[in-house]
């Protein structure tokens, strides 16, 4: 998510006098990739660019694609092979025994559905998770050329009648059925269709789910390193205090600063995680109902783990027990098992476990993993 909006605050401030530029988006990956589907990178004709689609590897070769999309005004499909030993082929050598499908798309100012507007859209919605197709490639079929979309268009889908641009009834059922079950995992994922009549229409499917959003309830200096990590991996921080007793550098960081009292009034979904961090054991513990009253999946609570169990233990006499259901999501101590002891560390070690929690991962050694990094699968 941070990418994008580097990508569309460049596109924001681009001189259309005097620069055009191409977006370059990676739609299939087979094998292994620094970068997976979705990693976008905006370039510009007098080579500047912003984003990524690669480890650096494939940049400069990006460069001369999307100035040649340019020149050309269509959209082309580029596929980097790091799997071969032909030492022609870009990225060559990296050792990533990969295959990317990089789609460059030239970006005509004057049309609202370019890539970037369309990307402008999802992020100014109230949070949610977006569905965008985008057209890779097409062949036409027996009863004609394709007269209503073009390759490098994405399509922002919110129901089925946002297909009815394809004009094709056959390939829009099988996309929807595609569709379905990319929202039901979570995972995006590129597919070729072929309609009865010989048409072919290739497209990538992805799941933009909204920034993850930390909701930090306290006001100590520990709040000031865990904002600045949170921004600097693009998402959402809402620091809970009196706003009279926030540090201004933590005012300053923050997306919002909310006062306990209007707790209930922030937006909490599946992407939000709540970290009780007052390191005050009454606040705490009279925190944590009201944290576990929100539909946040991860809650959690910083301090040794006896003094977790007493505040479950002195809620439960009080007749305030927690549900079994809801330890599950809490995170108490909070944060991995990485020795943390600066406020610093603590905080790298706390964004890491919400990751994980999120990913649905455990936070082990990477060496320890049977399975590929990445999930591959259709």
């Amino acid at each position: 998510m941070k990418e994008i909006k580097a990508i569309i605050d460049g596109y924001d401030h681009l001189d259309r006098q005097t620069t055009q530029a191409a977006l370059a988006t990676v739609v299939r990956v087979e094998g292994s990739s620094y970068r997976r589907t979705g990693a976008r990178m905006l370039v510009m004709n007098n080579g500047v660019w912003i984003g990524g689609i690669s480890g650096g590897c494939l940049e400069g070769d990006a460069l001369k694609r999307a100035r040649l999309a340019i020149a050309k005004a269509a959209a082309s499909k580029i596929t980097y092979d790091t799997t071969t030993d032909d030492e022609h082929q870009i990225g060559v050598g990296l050792g990533c025994n990969g295959i990317i499908d990089v789609l460059f798309t030239p970006l005509d100012f004057s049309d609202q559905n370019n890539p970037v507007e369309v990307l402008k859209t999802c992020m100014n919605d109230r949070r949610q998770t977006h569905v965008l197709i985008t057209i890779t490639g097409l062949e036409a079929g027996q009863t004609g050329d394709w007269a209503t979309v073009r390759e490098g268009e994405v399509i922002r889908y919110t129901n089925a009648e946002s297909l009815n641009v394809l004009e094709n009834n056959d390939l829009q059922m099988q996309l929807e059925k595609k569709i379905q079950a990319r929202i039901t995992k979570g995972v995006s994922a590129p597919y070729r269709l072929e309609s009865a009549d010989g048409a072919v229409l290739d497209a990538f499917i992805e799941i933009l789910a909204p920034e993850t959003h930390l909701v930090l309830w306290g006001s100590q200096y520990d709040v000031y390193p865990l904002t600045r990590l949170v921004k600097e991996l693009g998402w959402r921080a809402t620091v809970v205090a009196n706003p009279l007793k926030v540090n201004h550098k933590i005012a300053t960081l923050a997306d919002a600063v909310v006062p306990p009292e209007q707790f209930d009034e922030i937006l909490i979904d599946d992407h939000t995680a709540i970290v009780l961090m007052s390191h005050d054991y009454k606040t705490d513990k009279t925190n944590l109902p009201r944290a576990l009253a929100t539909n946040a999946p991860y809650v959690g609570m910083l301090g040794p783990r006896v003094r977790s169990e007493k505040i479950w233990r002195e809620l439960s006499e009080e007749g305030n027990p927690i549900a079994e259901t809801d330890f599950t999501r809490i995170h108490a101590p909070v944060g991995l098992d990485i020795g943390a002891v600066s406020p610093e560390e603590i905080a790298l070690s706390l964004a890491a476990e919400v990751r994980a929690a999120f990913s649905g991962r455990d936070g082990t050694y990477l060496r320890l993993r049977q399975s590929t990094i990445h999930v591959r699968e259709l």
